[in-house]
């Protein structure tokens, strides 16, 4: 007969089951992560309720938290997978979504329809651009040196330099009649650049570390970029956009350079 009352063994009682610990150093990247989600989601808020210099502002917010995000999880070694999903969720948003609502609201709602398609176009670019970046990360057969370079620029400064028409407005010009027409065809044009295959710098190893020399002129440099951030917001940002674009065909041809030395050293039999 089955014991109805077995003894009792307090040692032997089973413990409730415990979630293994997440290490701090796991989630403070994905924090941050988080948080330019949030400032993405914040300039959308500006744009609907007119404030375009805010706008602007919490989109170039969540670009530099975007760029600090992964620096400090490769610095405190917390790289995962799920940060990775998690960093382009939100650079979707943060750079696809909200730039494009933020220039609908502020020249493209002109032409209607056509206007929304430009912004449509736009946002989809992003998540083309940011889907072909996941799997390009994972291909174990690419050279060190294409670490370098993007494939097509990436979409934290699609967004910025996007954003040139509103830099534009913010620093009082009036919009001719036929602004918005130049405004789509500006956008469509850095969509392009976002999908296609011109290989930009990434600079992803350039400071990684400073000669001694250049140390005192680095916070110089660095101080002075704060100070014209700071006080000529506007003229600074459509100032670093123009010499981004000029720049990305000497880092076309760069690439071109370092390829061609690649298949010199190593030709196809």
């Amino acid at each position: 007969m089955t014991d109805l009352f077995p003894p009792f063994e307090p040692d032997k009682q089973s413990r409730p089951r415990r979630f293994n610990t997440v290490p701090l150093r796991l989630l403070v990247p994905n924090v941050i992560t988080l948080l330019s989600l949030c400032a993405g989601l914040t300039g959308i808020r500006f744009g609907f309720e007119g404030q375009l210099g805010e706008a602007i502002i919490s989109i170039l917010v969540a670009a530099v938290l975007d760029g600090l995000d992964g620096r400090i999880a490769r610095l405190l070694k917390g790289t995962s997978r799920f940060g990775a999903e998690l960093d382009s969720l939100a650079d979707f948003i943060s750079f696809g979504v909200a730039p494009a609502i933020i220039l609908y609201t502020y020249g493209l709602n002109n032409l209607k329809s056509i206007g929304w398609i430009v912004a449509l176009l736009f946002a989809s670019a992003a998540a083309l651009r940011l889907a072909r970046f996941n799997v390009m990360i994972d291909d174990p057969e690419r050279p060190e040196w294409q670490k370098n370079f993007f494939v097509g620029i990436p979409a934290p400064a699609g967004a910025l330099t996007g954003l040139l028409p509103a830099y534009v407005i913010q620093l009082g010009f009036t919009p001719p009649p036929l602004f918005s027409i130049v405004e789509a065809l500006y956008l469509l044009f850095i969509a392009y650049l976002m999908i296609s295959r011109i290989p930009t710098f990434a600079g992803k190893t350039f400071g990684s570390r400073v000669p001694r020399e250049w140390v005192v002129p680095f916070f110089v440099i660095a101080i002075a970029i704060v100070g014209l951030l700071v006080t000529y917001p506007f003229q600074f940002l459509a100032s670093v956009t123009v010499i981004y674009l000029v720049l990305i065909p000497l880092g076309a041809n760069r690439y071109r350079a370092l390829e061609q030395a690649q298949k010199a050293a190593h030709p196809v039999n």
